[in-house]
Order: C-alpha cells, then structure tokens, then sequence
C-alpha cells in the first residue's frame, strides 16, 4: 500500500488578504496598490494604502499583528522602560522606525512598524547583544515614543562635559574679529540641542537658571514649569555667552538687564527665540521665548473663541474709530489675540501700523515699528509718530503706563482705530485700568468700544481621553457658573502624546464685552467694576468662568484647569 501523500500546510494569507478580508480595504483597492507596486514603486503596500487615504495606521498595525502573529503594542499605554531605552542609539530609532521597549528574560522587546525587516533585527541583536522580540506598532505613535522618550539631556551633558571643566573654558570673545564660533564647539552643539528639545517637547519659554552648584535647565510646557536637567556650574558662563551671541546682545555685560531675539532652523522649520537675561545671586539668568511662524496664530477659531464670541470681536474691530483693549495677565495670549484680529482686517484697503516691543511677528502689508528706548521710541513717543503717517488701525503692544494710556486714548478719540493689550483681571478690570493709569473716566467711556479678557487653559489629550463621573467638587464649581448640572466629564488617563500628563497643548477661555450707553453712563457717574459686570452679564456677556465651564460640558479641557486659571471675581 503506498504510503499516502505528505499534506502540505496551507499558505499563510498575504497582508493584502487580511486587510480584504476584515474588510479594512477594498479589493478594487488592494489591486490598485498592487499595480502601483509592479509599476516600481518601492514603498510597502501598507504606505501605499495609507497615503492614498484607505487605511489608517491603527488598523494596518493590528492586521500586521495577526497576520505575524505577534504581538500588538498600544504605545499610548505603554511605558518605556529606561534600560531597554540606552541598549538602542536614537539614530537607529529613527532610522528604522523603532522604539525599544522593555527587556524580557534577558531579551530585547522592540516595537517596529515593519517587524518582517530581518536586517533591522539581526542589526539590532549586533548593537545590542541581545535576542529581540520583535513586536507590533502604529507609526505615528512609534514616532512621538521616540520624540518623548528620546531626550537630548545625555548628548548635552556629554557636550557639556567637553568645556565646563576645562580651565579655558569656551572664549567668544577670542579669535578673528566677527568669526562665528564653529558649530563643532561643543557649547554651541550643547545649546543647539537645549532649543531643539525644547521645540521637540512644545515648549513656550526655555530657562537657563544658575544655582549655587549647578545650571538648570528647565522648560515651560502648556504653562507649566518642567526641570529638564541640572548641569556643572561651571558650564553657566560659556553657555550665556552662546546664547547672548546668537542673540546680538554684549556678552561682556553681565549686570544690567538685556534684550535681544534670533532665529534658527529647527527640523525644518524656522523658529524663533526672544531672550531676556537678569542677574541674580547666583549668576545671570536667561529665559528664551520660543516663538512659532506667524502663519498658525492667525485664525480665531484655532484661539479657541466661539462663533459667538467671533462674531462680537469682529464687530468690534470693523468699527472705524475708538479703542479695542485685552486684557489679562503676562502669558494669557494677549499678543496672539491681537495678531489674530489685525489679520482679519483688509490689509489692501486700510493703513496698518504697530508698535511693539518687541516685533514678535513679521507680517505683509503691517507697518511694524519696534520699540528702541536707546533712541528714545517708546509706546508712547512711538504713537505720537504714528499718528502723523495718515494710519486707519493702531496695534499698540501694551499700555503699561499713564503717558501711553493718555497717546492711546486720545488716538481712539481722533478717528483711528486702537487695538492694544492691558493687565487686567476681568474685562470690565481694563476700563479702571486706564483710570488708575491717569486718563479721565469720560474720556475712557467714550474712546472704549469694547473688552475682550481671556486666560489659557490646558487642553486634554484626545489621544487619551476618557469619560468620568464627576467629582462633588467638579458638579459644585460646574453649576455655580452654570446653574444647570453635569453627569459627566472627561479627563486624560496619560499617554506618550501627552508625557503621560493628560493634557496635550492649551486653548484659550474669553468674555467680550461691549460697552453701550448705559454701561458708559454708569462709569462716568463713579460706579464700581461689579456694577459694570452685572451689567454686561445682562447684555448676554459670557464670563471667562462659564466659557471656560462650556469647554468642560464640550471635553475640550477640565473643572480643575478652569478654577486654576479663572479666579471667581464677584
């Protein structure tokens, strides 16, 4: 009897199968990508599903996960583990587009986009000298694992560690008159790197502190302070120098106060700092504002204003004379919200003109004048010159003090329009502002058109974000603004996008209020700030507080970070 014959297993389904067959893609799909691949294009099928828009990562990722059986990773779950992190150099990371996640009995877990590259693995297993266990991600989150988890503190300190003990240290002031120092100093390495990480983690301000011992390092992220790293004291002086250069501020000044900005291609970009230094007991101190493009803050929407609340502002500044005033405290966005409603004029029709200090933004068809006290251009001296180059709008940047309130204002009375920033607490807070500053109250209640008040607010991560019931405290604070309940809120568990924080980026909150007749009339006779807000509440005002508790009812951000940065003024 013949033996019977050998059964054969049955073929693995290709990537393409699983995809149709879980109905993720289409056949007629599936054969497009597949022709496009026989006519030489190199990339795998998955990109090409994804770049034409008929497949999402996530769902490229799981079909991998069964079709290899391996094992599928949601790196917005997973922490990253610092060990199976320094076995892999970040270039590598990159390169292949892989995270390393945590060691296993001795062997290296790996999530890589593509786990079928057996050249990526067995030149991980060189580098390494370990197994790795590949497994299974999503490229965009694979890619902000990296972003997060790969910091430049260990480069800088290596950077750092080449001058800060050195007794020649890094001397700008020598060599060639004019030369730049190179870009293989390891200073300016160590401070290319301290800004890119900072535009990396979304910083606003970048601090360079000096302590008794020691150099922190430390950025502002979505309002808050985060310690990066502490450097050797000895570092301090060469990595001030760096900075004051690229600045264009005197680096043998080390006293008194100075001012300066640059920029700098940063992963592709152009980004710019402005930077302001201090001296303080332990050494000078520099804080560096990381300054995005103009083009992503000039859209009202994106600010985080209502269609309402955009209605309002715009009838507002398409009036033809009087003044527009912001307020709120330094950070709140005041200057954005400028920027933003100066670009919703007609810059074809209308002669612009700002002063400001400084020119944080450069803008087509806006006359920018800086202010320069050294040649005597201030606010107000700067106004005064304004005014004689036949403007329709004025920007003044802020009105901080009595000789600029009274320019401002009685600019706002003679036919222009006046946009300008003010400290305040609420809207109604400004008008008293500019009483406190000098100027007479019936001059304000006549040259005030309007006030917008606003504060940031985190925003959660929606990478993370999950319903909740809310707590006592949350339903107590929601109603008080409200005077309706909430059954549900929304918080962020933590995640790689968010640095396992919960929230990701800031939104702003506002209250527009229009100053009418009576409200003028009320100011005038020596009413107080509550009398005024009673009355712009009645008009349909919405406060700072219930924008900011609308938001929560929306899942935009959070009961806590509302109380934090709107205080309950009566």
């Amino acid at each position: 009897m013949d033996d019977p014959a050998p059964r054969t297993a049955p073929a693995r389904p290709t990537i393409g199968e699983v995809l149709t067959q879980a109905n993720l893609i289409s056949a007629p799909q599936l054969e497009t990508a597949l022709a496009q691949q026989a006519q030489g294009d190199i990339r795998r099928l998955g990109d090409i599903l994804i770049e034409n828009g008929w497949l999402q990562p996530e769902n490229l990722a799981m079909a991998l996960s069964v079709h290899l059986n391996l094992p599928f990773i949601d790196l917005k779950r997973h922490r990253i583990q610092p060990e199976a992190m320094q076995l892999v150099p970040e270039e590598t990371s990159r390169r292949h587009q892989l995270i390393p996640l945590d060691l296993v009995d001795g062997s290296l877990a790996v999530v890589m986009e593509d786990p079928t590259d057996i050249q990526v693995i067995e030149e991980l297993e060189a580098v390494t000298g370990r197994s790795v266990r590949p497994m299974v991600g999503v490229g965009p989150d694979i890619q902000a694992a990296i972003d997060l988890n790969y910091k430049s503190n260990r480069q800088i300190e290596r950077e750092v560690a080449e001058f800060a003990d050195s007794p020649d240290g890094f001397s700008p002031e020598e060599g060639p008159e004019g030369a730049e120092p190179l870009v293989t100093d390891p200073v300016v390495r160590a401070v290319d790197l301290i800004l890119e990480q900072a535009v990396r983690d979304r910083a606003s301000d970048i601090h360079l502190v000096p302590d008794f011992d020691s150099v922190r390092v430390r950025y502002r992220v979505d309002g808050v302070l985060q310690e990066s790293l502490s450097l050797p004291k000895g570092s301090h002086d060469p990595l001030l120098s760096r900075v004051k250069i690229l600045a264009g501020m005197n680096i043998a000044e080390r006293r008194r106060p100075q001012d300066g900005q640059f920029s700098q291609v940063i992963e592709g970009d152009e980004t710019y700092f402005r930077v302001a230094t201090s001296d303080t007991t332990w050494g000078e101190m520099a804080t560096l504002r990381v300054l995005g493009r103009s083009e992503s803050i000039l859209d009202l929407q994106g600010l985080g204003l209502s269609e309402t609340a955009i209605g309002e502002l715009s009838h507002l500044i398409h009036l033809p004379f009087g003044m527009v005033l912001v307020s709120g405290p330094t950070g709140s966005g005041k200057t954005t919200t400028l920027y933003a409603a100066l670009n919703q004029l007609d810059r074809q029709q209308l002669n612009i003109m700002t002063i400001e200090d400084p020119v944080e933004y450069n803008f087509a068809r806006i006359n920018q004048i800086q202010v320069n006290r050294a040649a005597d251009i201030t606010f107000a001296s700067g106004l005064r010159g304004v005014m004689r180059l036949d403007p329709d709008v004025i920007m003044v940047g802020e009105v901080r003090d009595g000789e600029t309130a009274e320019a401002a204002t009685q600019a706002a009375l003679t036919g222009h329009l006046v946009l300008s920033s003010i400290h305040a607490n609420d809207s109604p807070g400004a008008l008293y502002r500019l009483a406190h500053l000098g100027v007479e109250r019936y001059m304000i209640s006549s040259a005030i058109l309007g006030v917008v008040a606003q504060r940031l607010v985190r925003c959660i991560c929606p990478h993370c974000k999950t319903p909740a019931d809310p707590s006592s405290e949350e339903r107590s604070a929601f109603e008080a603004d409200m005077g309706e309940p909430i059954e549900q809120v929304f918080r962020g568990e933590g995640c790689t996008y968010c640095s396992h924080t919960g929230y990701l980026g800031r939104t702003g909150v506002f209250e527009i209020m229009r100053v009418d007749e009576s409200m003028r009339r009320l100011f005038v006779g020596g009413a107080g700030s509550g009398e005024l807000k009673a009355i712009a509440i009645e008009n349909g005002m919405k406060t700072m507080r219930q924008d900011g508790m609308a938001k929560v009812k929306a899942g935009i951000t959070t009961v806590e970070e509302v109380v934090r940065n709107v205080a309950w003024i009566e």
